[in-house]
């Protein structure tokens, strides 16, 4: 009995014979922005169809209907099998070249695709632009979630408002008193965030004894007393200057020997170690008070200072000397952001103040005069000679603000001064003073 053969004869290789008795569809789907599928339908293969030469040419000719959906569809995609071995890579021209490739034709064979997409434009739009009436996040803000009923208000302060929050058990709250309303309103003021570094305010007199290192004490207490970031005052004084005694604390360093250590200083607690700190943490550096040194300080080395002391402080008060034509003058005066003239209640002190305004005015420093502050200090006890009232107003046309200082029996007496201890009045005058020079150092960065 001869066994059945499975094997195709060369015949049947040569004639391009198919062992399948049909191709019903042949689908294509590709991936994209659309997908078109066609179904072409094949003709069953009859006995005829092995007689077909290797040289009768097969039309490539659509089946019906495909060519109208490929043209209606967007994105339709056409397709094509080209053999490479093929003369020009174009489409297999006898039946046997298009199902009988060989092994070599078939790994090189290449699906060529192409894609027509229509142009459609992308457009960005904010949130909030989408529908009417939608809302950001910024718009849920504790004012309109928290329920005030349910909020726990502070404890008032002032006479009247803590009595009644006592005895009505903690429910009744009526606010602060108007003189705890200012005081905070005067904290914010003083506490405001200054941008851009930071800021120098050198504090001037041209005449000794009217009172110029006692006002860069108050306003360097009553900045550090309020704010959260670092002040420090620098007594730039070419003579033996006396700012650290007002504070009655030493560190037992000076200003040179921060210019002699500048290189080393890498971090806060390097220069911790030279300053010297007060009660409201306002940190000062010294003058040299070695009687053996004639000038202990000069525009370069108050530029070395002026450098560490930027890195890590927000402002930098600088008390300077009387000679408004020194060295070390002039460099203040070229990092000065603010400017705090000092003036006695004297008709000498008041014109000498003036002539101070008029000289920086011709010297290039317009801006900064009008964007001064003039301190009227009251260095003696009893009614001036001089009207205040007069020296006000004249000091009110060239700079921006005027701030009157009282007499304190406290400040007269030169020695170390505690903010605490000061008079209300001093108190609050030295507190509208540092109000004012961080309110111009504010309109300064934003104009």
């Amino acid at each position: 009995m001869t066994p059945e053969r499975n094997e195709k004869t060369p015949d049947d290789i040569d004639n391009g014979v198919l062992t399948t008795g049909s191709i019903d569809t042949a689908g294509i789907g590709l991936v994209g922005g659309t997908t078109a599928q066609v179904d072409v339908d094949l003709p069953a293969l009859s006995d005829d169809d092995d007689f077909i030469g290797d040289d009768d040419v097969i039309l490539d000719t659509p089946a019906a209907g495909t060519e109208a959906l490929g043209a209606d569809v967007p994105g339709a995609v056409d397709a094509e099998i080209v053999d490479d071995a093929t003369p020009g890579g174009g489409v297999p021209s006898t039946r046997r070249a298009a199902f009988h490739l060989d092994e070599h034709d078939a790994k090189h064979a290449v699906e060529r695709v192409h894609t027509r997409t229509a142009d459609v434009p992308l457009q960005s739009r904010r949130l909030g632009e989408f529908e009417a009436g939608r809302e950001t996040s910024d718009l849920l803000t504790a004012d309109r979630l928290l329920d005030p009923a349910h909020v726990v208000r502070p404890e008032p302060e002032g006479g009247w408002q803590h009595f009644l929050y006592s005895i009505s058990a903690h429910r009744l709250n009526l606010g602060d008193g108007k003189r705890a309303r200012a005081r905070k309103e005067l904290d914010r003021r003083i506490a405001a965030p200054l941008g851009g570094g930071a800021k120098f305010v050198p504090v001037l007199s041209r005449k000794g004894g009217v009172g110029k290192t006692t006002v860069s004490t108050l306003l360097g207490m009553a900045l550090a007393d309020a704010r959260d970031d670092r002040v420090i005052a620098i007594d730039a004084n070419p003579d033996r200057g006396t700012l650290a005694d007002r504070i009655g604390r030493s560190s037992g360093k000076t200003v040179r020997d921060l210019v002699r250590v500048r290189g080393e200083v890498v971090g806060f607690n390097d220069l911790s170690s030279i300053v010297a700190r007060d009660e409201t943490r306002l940190d000062v550096l010294a003058s040299d008070t070695d009687p053996r040194v004639s000038e202990a300080l000069n525009d370069r080395d108050y530029h070395d200072v002026a450098a560490v002391a930027a890195h890590y402080y927000s402002i930098v008060l600088t008390d300077t000397g009387t000679g408004i034509v020194h060295s070390v003058m002039e460099a203040t005066l070229e990092l000065a952001d603010a400017l705090v003239i000092v003036a006695g209640l004297s008709v000498d002190e008041a014109r000498l103040a003036s002539e101070t305004l008029t000289w920086l005015e011709t010297n290039g420093f317009e801006e900064q005069v009008r964007n001064a502050v003039v301190v009227l200090n009251t260095a003696r006890p009893g009614t001036p000679l001089v009207r205040a009232s007069e020296l006000e107003a004249h000091f009110g046309t060239r700079v921006r603000s005027v701030v009157r200082m009282p007499y304190d029996p406290h400040l007269a007496a030169g020695s170390a001064v505690s903010f605490r201890d000061l008079q209300p009045a001093t108190r609050q005058a030295a507190r509208e003073l540092a109000a004012t020079v961080v309110e111009g150092l504010r309109a300064l960065a934003v104009g």
